[in-house]
């Protein structure tokens, strides 16, 4: 049960994080609640879907298949999480200014929501296939009985969706006007992770050069696996010892979006529509 129960709580917390900060990111936008709830129930029906046939998908992505999936996966992730943070460097400041009704497309936020929902998706899928094939490794190697492994899993769902709602009631505690700024920096770093683990897992199959093994090696400060370490790898692509790829993609994410996010908020911005209707912060 005990390992069930880390397995469950390790993979939830991570995409709890994610989840947490992509509702704080949203906050604001009407109707978010919708395309975030579709994201998790996509993610989790890929995920259950990975269940019913985790014995022959483990045998099929025994080579290097597995890799480029989970890679190409995260690559579309970075993209989302990109193509978000230039809508709220865009709308951001109109949707701050005392939450009245600005345009349709703010109002709305359906470009922005659908990138979040699809980041949501692929952050459940991805820890959600995990727990399935960890589990299924576990069930496997040590006959653990299904009461025993159905008691630790629900515990964990339960510790791990716990600490993402400390952490997204934390986010939304920070003043609207300031909110944007935290969430567009987070929201970054998230891209900039997803991307240096995209590198990291080509280059371990030789499909990019590393450009360096073990840049630096501080597992005796914070380890790849323990439970601070996976959070650190969750929000911002932490690694004990990163290849030289992966530090690579990581600034080039980060300083991508943060001087794209920069340009555009130089733009000037469009005149709020003369509507008095105030925008719902919807949840």
């Amino acid at each position: 049960m005990l390992a069930s129960l880390l397995i469950v709580f390790r993979e939830v917390l991570e995409a709890g994080l994610i989840v947490g900060i992509v509702l704080a990111a949203t906050e604001g936008i009407a109707r978010r609640a919708r395309y975030i709830a579709g994201g998790i129930g996509a993610g989790l029906l890929g995920a259950g879907t990975l269940a019913l046939f985790a014995g022959q998908i483990s045998n099929a992505f025994s080579g290097n298949g597995q890799e480029i999936l989970s890679a190409s996966v995260l690559c579309i992730a970075v993209v989302m999480l990109g193509w978000h943070n230039i809508w709220m460097a865009r709308h951001g400041r109109e949707l701050a200014a005392e939450m009245k009704a600005l345009g349709h497309d703010v109002r709305s936020g359906h470009k922005s929501l659908m990138a979040m929902a699809v980041v949501v998706a692929v952050a459940v899928l991805r820890e959600g296939g995990e727990v399935v094939l960890f589990l299924y490794g576990v069930a496997v190697s040590t006959h653990t009985g299904f009461l025993a492994m159905f008691t630790g899993g629900v515990l964990g769902i339960l510790a791990g969706a716990f600490t993402s709602w400390l952490l997204y009631k934390g986010l939304v505690a920070i003043p609207l006007h300031r909110l944007f700024a935290v969430t567009t920096l987070l929201v970054s770093l998230l891209a900039a992770g997803m991307a240096g683990q995209a590198a990291a897992l080509l280059a371990g199959d030789d499909i990019i050069p590393t450009w360096g093994f073990q840049i630096w090696d501080t597992s005796w400060l914070v380890s790849d696996g323990s439970m601070l370490g996976r959070a650190l790898k969750a929000l911002i692509g932490y690694s004990d010892r990163p290849m030289g790829v992966q530090l690579v993609a990581w600034a080039a994410t980060l300083a991508v979006l943060l001087s794209a996010g920069h340009l555009v908020r130089r733009q000037p911005g469009r005149a709020p529509a003369a509507s008095g209707r105030r925008l719902s912060r919807a949840s």
